[in-house]
């Protein structure tokens, strides 16, 4: 059997234990999450590996080019550079890159048409909004400076999303070692230890988060 890459050993651990966004953006320093991103359906997690593509100068042209090559089970991030807040996709794209292209999810930093629709559909999708007035279809011109394209994909493809009612955090690609894994699974031991010091020990959440009691006893 093929041995797992840490970022697959990652996704993994937050999949079987379900490590909240609270959780891993405590882990990256209280750091990571998409500002504003939220989900327009309740209910969903999602973590996986993220595929990064982008808008630009209000066309999504180059959106419908680059989601042609999404791996099952990818999250989609699309993001939004120079698009007047237009709605960046509807229920047409959405449903093919969850259905067709079998994506885990679509995260995307501008906003999103066609509300009702992916409210019935229940989509996992986390956006910033709506709005009826959405994206051109036009190839831009100039395209997308190459600096600007390195500059983003080396910050969010190949990344770790973890999704929920929260919103979204970005693991990023340099953080996706060992040391990151093993932060993880001290968090959620140190959740299982202050859960039971409220319910068990009935301590108050000052003597738990600041005093640190437990830790006093241990020593």
């Amino acid at each position: 059997m093929e041995e797992m890459s840490i970022r697959d050993r990652i996704i993994d651990y937050i999949q079987r234990n379900r490590v909240s966004t609270t959780e891993v953006a405590d882990c990256l320093g209280k750091s990571g999450a998409l500002d504003g991103v939220l989900p327009i359906n309740r209910g969903h997690f999602k973590a996986g590996k993220v595929k990064w593509v982008y808008a630009y100068k209000e066309t999504n042209w180059d959106v419908h080019e680059q989601v042609i090559s999404i791996d099952k089970g990818d999250i989609v991030f699309i993001d939004v550079i120079d698009c007047a807040d237009r709605a960046i996709i509807g229920e047409l794209v959405s449903k093919y890159i969850l259905l067709y292209q079998q994506a885990a999810a679509i995260v995307t930093n501008g906003k999103m048409r066609d509300a009702g629709a992916l409210l019935r559909e229940n989509y996992p999708i986390w956006c910033v909004g709506f709005s009826p007035v959405g994206c051109f279809n036009r190839k831009p011109e100039p395209p997308l400076a190459e600096e600007i394209i390195a500059e983003h994909k080396g910050m969010y493809d190949g990344a770790v999303a973890v999704c929920d009612d929260c919103g979204v955090v970005i693991v990023p690609p340099e953080k996706l070692n060992e040391e990151f894994l093993d932060k993880l699974k001290w968090i959620e031991e140190q959740e299982d230890i202050w859960f039971d010091r409220l319910d068990r020990k009935k301590e108050n959440t000052f003597e738990i988060v600041c005093l640190k009691n437990y830790l006093k006893e241990n020593k």
